[in-house]
């Protein structure tokens, strides 16, 4: 008989994310959108630009993975109800009278709530991902951590093209230059899950999933609370930057003090050549004194 945590985590991992957890990761991208500088004026000028903006923020991880795979990206229109669900959600949220909805997200509780349910999502997402892989590429274990981190996380690289080529990218702020957060955790939890399904950790799925979302889900939330933007595992991630690409640094500091103990022996040595040389005229000025 499973013990009552095997049946929660059990119970947890098969909770499906339609409709509610789905409504609040389409709440939370289409909400970071309508926070863009000029993204209520597009929507008011131009809606379908708008739309199909929404849409790659809503489903820009499982269309990079399409990608990436060979398939068709316009494969997520094929699920109906959820484009009718993530239009729904883009329609209110930029249409509503009084902008309602905006002002009702505005309340911390409210944020809080749907922040913790995208993370969920997150999850699932990589999983997904990586199960999706494998099915392509058996135990190929790169393509599976590649795949589970665009389902989780691709999202933000698919707006960065479309900011592309409506001319308002920004080299800082991409995300192959500069990965955020989401991106770090999301790459983080796509490699534990690739293990765990190459039988490489002694933990069944579901248990890791429940731990992992939590993870997620307290990370998130305590970020939001704190209003801080500092990774939680900064401090790990300078570690271990020092302790696998530091080696230059130090050696090139070494190579500087003994660089700068050469000059200045060099320098002693040259001062006292000038010494030398005066202690012989002296010399012979008085050699020639003498005779």
């Amino acid at each position: 008989m499973d013990s009552p945590w095997d049946e929660l985590t059990l119970a947890f991992s098969r909770t499906s994310m339609f409709p509610f957890f789905d409504i609040a990761h389409y709440l939370v991208s289409v909400m970071a959108l309508k926070r863009q500088p000029g993204a209520a004026a597009v929507a008011w000028k131009n809606p379908l630009s708008s739309w199909f903006t929404a849409m790659l923020h809503c489903f820009g991880g499982g269309i990079l993975s399409c990608v990436l795979l060979a398939e068709p990206p316009l494969r997520f229109l094929a699920k109906n109800t959820n484009i009718l669900l993530a239009s729904s959600i883009w329609y209110i949220i930029f249409f509503c009278p009084c902008d309602l909805v905006s002002q009702g997200y505005s309340f911390l509780p409210v944020q809080l709530l749907a922040a913790g349910m995208k993370e969920v999502t997150r999850t699932w997402k990589i999983v997904g991902g990586v199960t999706h892989a494998n099915s392509y590429y058996k135990n190929g274990w790169i393509v599976m951590i590649a795949i589970g981190w665009a389902r989780g996380a691709g999202g933000t690289v698919i707006t960065n093209f479309e900011q592309l080529v409506k001319g308002g990218w920004k080299p800082e702020a991409d995300e192959w230059l500069k990965m955020s957060y989401p991106a770090k955790v999301t790459l983080l939890g796509s490699v534990i899950f690739t293990f765990q399904h190459m039988k490489l950790l002694a933990v069944s799925r579901h248990n890791l999933m429940f731990l992992y979302t939590m993870f997620l889900v307290a990370t998130k939330i305590t970020m939001m609370i704190t209003e801080t933007a500092t990774v939680p595992f900064a401090p790990f991630e300078d570690t271990l930057s020092r302790m696998l690409f530091g080696w230059q640094q130090q050696f090139s500091s070494c190579e500087k003090k003994s660089e700068t103990k050469s000059s200045f022996n060099g320098t002693g040595s040259s001062t006292s050549k000038p010494i030398a040389v005066a202690s012989d005229t002296v010399k012979k000025k008085h050699t020639k004194k003498s005779e």
